[in-house]
């Protein structure tokens, strides 16, 4: 297809997989993120010359718009899930929707996630539901994205959970009725990449991006166990205790849930009723269990090679 696709924050752990969608296409992709060496790794995956870097902090406008500048698509991949959440998901979002609009971009996806809400009592649901307003007003007919929580191989959510079974002799769970719909990379990366290529069918539209399955957190955590092959005791932690924890302590580096995050749990993290999502693109989801064992099995005492332990 020969055209540019600039991601922003391409080089993440979503970015790697949409990147690698578009280069199926014969698309020329176009990595942007503030330091762009983390995102070498993504040259040998595509075809020689398929792949531009360039450094822009998303803060900065003509930086972003020299990133833009001869896009027929453009995708933004950046949120976080500390620090200053406006300044990322609003303000830096709206820059990049304006220089998108103002180089004449064919297209913008603007990945935000299923909760977003200006209304919701959570600091990141309200950026997230901000962010999407002032994206809609600078390019109005961007595609929406709204992943469930993402998993793969380099997840910072599945991943930790089953570094914790080789630490732990018991899990605590926090909010173990709390329900997701993992959504595995894969998918959501091909769905973003054809969204970019396709306005005319995605353009203006939001779709939910879920997995075939919703997983409590304490079902999810007792599945991790099971790969992994280790045995450990699920210990729910009651909310009279849970929300103190966060409150007081959330702050505190290396704490495990903070107060934002326990707000988020409030609200379940799945698909809505009627809502447009994978299958709008013809891919058919694909269940946590079908994949997550290539990698989990790394977590079994003596690695893949190894039987699953009943320890």
């Amino acid at each position: 297809m020969d055209r540019v696709v600039t991601l922003f924050g391409g080089g993440g752990f979503l970015g790697r997989y949409v990147a690698q969608a578009l280069y199926k296409t014969g698309a020329r992709v176009r990595i942007a993120q503030r330091d762009p060496r983390k995102a070498f790794f993504l040259k040998p995956l595509g075809a020689l010359g398929q792949t531009q870097f360039v450094g822009v902090d998303i803060r900065n406008e003509e930086e972003v718009a020299h990133a833009v500048k001869g896009s027929f698509a453009v995708v933004n991949l950046v949120g976080i899930l500390k620090g200053n959440f406006w300044q990322v998901h609003v303000d830096g979002a709206e820059t990049i929707a304006r220089a998108a609009a103002a180089a004449g971009a064919s297209s913008l996806v603007h990945v935000s996630a299923i909760g977003a809400d200006p209304e919701s009592p959570s600091a990141y649901g309200r950026s997230k539901g901000e962010g999407e307003e002032a994206v809609r007003a600078a390019f109005p007919n961007a595609t929406i994205m709204r992943p469930s929580v993402v998993f793969g191989r380099e997840d910072n959510f599945v991943n930790r959970f089953a570094g914790l079974t080789r630490l732990l002799p018991a899990l605590p769970v926090i909010r173990g009725a709390a329900k997701f719909q993992p959504v595995y990379a894969v998918d959501a990366g091909r769905a973003i990449a054809a969204a970019a290529l396709d306005p005319e069918t995605h353009g203006g539209k939001t779709y939910e991006l879920g997995g075939p399955e919703v997983m409590t957190m304490r079902e999810l955590n007792a599945f991790i166990c099971s790969t992994t092959g280790h045995n450990r005791q699920l210990i729910d932690i009651p909310d009279r205790a849970a929300g103190p924890l966060a409150r007081f302590t959330g702050w505190l580096p290396g704490a495990p849930i903070t107060w934002d995050q326990w707000l988020m749990l409030q609200k379940d993290n799945v698909v809505s009723d009627k809502a447009r999502g994978l299958r709008d693109f013809g891919i058919a989801p694909t269940p946590l269990k079908a994949v997550s064992e290539g990698w989990l099995t790394s977590y079994r005492r003596g690695g893949r090679f190894a039987a699953k332990s009943p320890y």
